[in-house]
């Protein structure tokens, strides 16, 4: 009877780093696979091969079941003498005496172990690496399914802010608009409603830019005060709108509170004025015609480094003062404002003036904007000055593209006094501006 083999199953598992039955399967392929081809085994190691591989499968020698041979064949004595000779010996030791016998006979399956444990390492590599992507992906599809419902959170919450402000706005100049689109398409409501849908959007528009603007000198100022300040600040647009909506209050002043006012030199007196609606039309053509045939009154040039003042005041039996504008060729500089004063006429003035006379306008503390800059950008901003009626500032002067569509708006009285609509062509050093303009006062 043939010795066990002296390796343990322990070291085995030490020396080729895989279990012994998976060993043993590999070993029995690659005797299938590469005898006769990558090696040769001799007769004797063939045998003995075979008969480790019958031990393991069927146990040990049985002469009833496995004695079976043909007298002739002599392969096959060969085979059942090689396994009689190993007895009793157990299936574990069997197939660590196969491979290690196997391992003698060729050297390259301990390189074939070697590859196929590499393959299982890449495996598993790959599931654990297929595993880490699954929960990446599944915690990106999390961060921006939250992120979108958040998006749709504050896009349906900006939305709603939007269709207040519209509905805050639409309240403060229905009645400007309606009026104003009575007199554009007389006995035509349905032009009238489109008009007015066109005038509120092209405010609602204006308005917004207006605030935002205010966010971003408010951002630039915060910072300015602050320079450890490093983080961006959140321009809610709309946050900012409806504040200043909620902000905004139309206070009419008395003829007697205000004649009070301007007697005493020691009081300062401020009002706070709503925002101007302003919004223009493609007619600009037709504008300059009816203007023409109204007469001339109401086309004026303006001189290169002039600025034309129009004074317009109150009247007593008006709420709101209504403004239309255009130009030939070139812009035109335009602002509104208006003067605290009791005017002793109604009748419209206009006042021209050069750069030099706004000068000494401006040493004298009258309240002027640089056309380029805009100016004060507060609708509500106001200057109380020692000898002059205080002036506030309804639109700063901005140059307009009115050479190009018709520039209108209107603005609900604040109180009694004259409203200045500047026509600023300081800026222009050659060019003189032929201005088209009306204006008129509705209930």
């Amino acid at each position: 009877m043939e010795k066990p083999c002296s390796v343990t199953t322990s070291e085995l598992l030490e020396k080729w780093g895989c279990d012994l039955e998976t060993l043993h399967k590999l070993g029995l392929k690659f005797l299938k696979d590469k005898e006769g081809k990558a090696f040769h085994l001799g007769y004797d190691q063939k045998c003995k091969l075979l008969a480790f591989a019958q031990q393991v499968s069927h146990g040990p020698f049985n002469p009833d079941l496995h004695g079976n041979v043909g007298v002739l064949d002599v392969i096959g004595k060969d085979r059942k003498i090689a396994w009689q000779k190993l007895g009793d010996m157990s299936r574990e030791t069997a197939m660590l005496s196969f491979v290690e016998t196997l391992n003698s006979a060729c050297p390259l399956f301990h390189a074939c172990v070697e590859a196929h444990k590499k393959e299982i390492e890449m495996k598993a590599e790959k599931v654990k690496s297929d595993l880490e992507f699954q929960m990446r992906e599944q915690e990106r599809l999390k961060i921006e399914a939250e992120e979108e419902a958040k998006k749709e959170a504050q896009m349906k919450e900006q939305e709603e802010k939007r269709k207040q402000i519209k509905e805050a706005l639409n309240l403060q100049t229905y009645d400007q608009f309606k009026t104003y689109a009575e007199q554009q398409y007389p006995e035509n409501p349905d032009q009238q409603a489109i008009l007015i849908r066109q005038l509120q959007e092209q405010h609602y528009i204006q308005y917004m830019q207006q605030i935002y603007q205010q966010q971003i000198l408010s951002q630039n100022f915060t910072k300015a005060e602050d320079s450890e300040f490093s983080q961006e600040l959140p321009l809610d647009v709309e946050a900012a709108a409806l504040n200043a909506l909620a902000s905004i209050q139309n206070i009419p002043l008395e003829p007697d509170n205000f004649s009070e006012a301007s007697a005493n030199d020691e009081e300062e007196f401020v009002a706070d004025i709503v925002a101007a609606s302003m919004w223009t039309r493609k007619d600009i053509r037709e504008f300059k015609d009816s203007v023409y045939k109204e007469g001339k009154d109401s086309i004026i040039k303006v001189g290169h480094g002039e600025t034309v003042t129009v004074r317009v005041p109150t009247h007593e039996d008006g709420a709101c003062l209504f403004w239309e504008f255009a130009t030939d060729n070139y812009d035109i500089g335009f602002g509104l404002f208006f003067e605290w004063t009791k005017s002793p006429t109604e009748q419209v003035s206009v006042h021209i003036s050069d750069s030099e006379d706004e000068d000494d306008e401006d040493d004298e503390n009258v309240l002027e904007d640089d056309v380029e800059q805009g100016g004060n950008n507060s609708s509500h901003s106001a200057l109380i000055e020692s000898n002059r009626p205080p002036i506030s500032i309804v639109i700063p002067v901005y140059r307009r593209d009115c050479q190009e569509e018709v520039y209108a708006g209107s603005h609900t009285y604040p109180g009694q006094g004259v409203y200045l609509l500047k026509f600023d062509n300081s800026y222009s050093l050659w060019r003189s501006k032929t201005l088209y303009y009306r204006v008129y006062y509705t209930r």
